[in-house]
Parts: C-alpha cells; sequence; structure tokens
C-alpha cells in the first residue's frame, strides 16, 4: 500500500491540492494531509502515517521538503520508516528508498549527515577551548548584579521580605533568591 503524505505550512495560504493530485496520481490511498510547519517536530498527520506503515507499504511524498526541512530530521523519519519494515520515495526528487540505488543515496545523505554533525561538534569545541584560553565567561550571563545580590542578603538577614517577596522585588524566580542565599550561607560557614 502507498501512504501519501501533503504538508503545507500554516498560515502561508498555501494549497494542498496540487499536492494531492500528484499522491492521488502516484496512486497512493489513503493520503493525509497536514498544515504545520517542516521545523515543528510535533506533526500528527505525519506520526499517524508512520504508525500506519506495515512491512512493505510505501511513504509517499510530493517533495522532500513536505517531510522535512532539516537533513537530520529527514533522516529520523526515514530511519522510523525503515524500522516499520516500509519504503519512501518522493515524487519530485530521485529518491526512492525500495530500490537499491535509493537505499544507496539514503546510506549517502546519512554519511553526509554524520560528517556534517561531527565537524559542527569539533568546531564548537575548538570555540569553546579558545573563548575559555581568551578569558571569556562561557555560559549564561547572571541574572543577578553582586551588588543586587547584596542587598538580597542584607534584606533577608534584616526580615524585610521572604524569598518570594524578594524574587517579585528584584524580578527573578524564588528559586533564584533561595540559591542566592544558599551560596550566601555556604560562604559564610567556610569563612
Amino acid at each position: 500500500m502507498q501512504i501519501g503524505y501533503a504538508r503545507v505550512s500554516r498560515g502561508d495560504h498555501q494549497d494542498l491540492d496540487a499536492q494531492v493530485a500528484a499522491l492521488a496520481a502516484a496512486g497512493c490511498d489513503p493520503i493525509l494531509r497536514e498544515e504545520a510547519s517542516g521545523g515543528q517536530t510535533n506533526r500528527p498527520e505525519l506520526a499517524r502515517a508512520i504508525r500506519s506503515l506495515q512491512p512493505g507499504d510505501v511513504l509517499v511524498v510530493w517533495k522532500l521538503d513536505r517531510l522535512s526541512r532539516s537533513l537530520r530530521d529527514l533522516l529520523f523519519t526515514l530511519e522510523e520508516v525503515a524500522a516499520a519494515g516500509a519504503g519512501f520515495r518522493s515524487l519530485t526528487e530521485a529518491v526512492d528508498t525500495t530500490t537499491p540505488a535509493g537505499r544507496l543515496m539514503t546510506q549517502t545523505l546519512g554519511a553526509f549527515a554524520e560528517f556534517e554533525r561531527a565537524m559542527i561538534r569539533e568546531r564548537t569545541m575548538s570555540g569553546l577551548a579558545h573563548a575559555r584560553q581568551a578569558g571569556r565567561l562561557l555560559g549564561r550571563r547572571p541574572s543577578l548584579t553582586r551588588q543586587q545580590r547584596a542587598e538580597i542578603v542584607a534584606k533577608a538577614e534584616s526580615g524585610q521580605g521572604s524569598p518570594a517577596q524578594l524574587a517579585s522585588l528584584f524580578r527573578v524566580s524564588r528559586s533564584t533568591v533561595q540559591r542566592v542565599l544558599r551560596d550566601h550561607r555556604n560562604r559564610s560557614a567556610v569563612a
């Protein structure tokens, strides 16, 4: 059985008719339709299509970008299709995992994606090491200055507010205030 999947981005005023007509002409039945961004991970109709796949079935799309916007997501989706014992075919591009050449192309795409991930990781690690050597602080900026932390400690110790009240006053979460107070107590205990 060939299961068609047609998708347009929500709010783009796109029409599913051309995709549905092409999928129907290719012999797809059923054809699942969805209005959702390709970058969105929660696409219920795509999930339903993949769940319904049986060994020997083929998931068919009009174009690859209707299935996914990123190569990484595309490969994960194709892995799910393969795990169901099914094939995948794109009507516009020459991708058909039901043929040896299509499987080779998919494996080649996977190898390039793995290489790309490794290169990104290597560049990221190199950049982080370089930043550390340059003395830059990494990570999120503190939500409170030293002076604000000192004010929180002073107000809490003088009974001028609960952690919740101080959090509201300094526009941070209560857990941030509690962390400031806990850090102060720990430093006081060591000194």
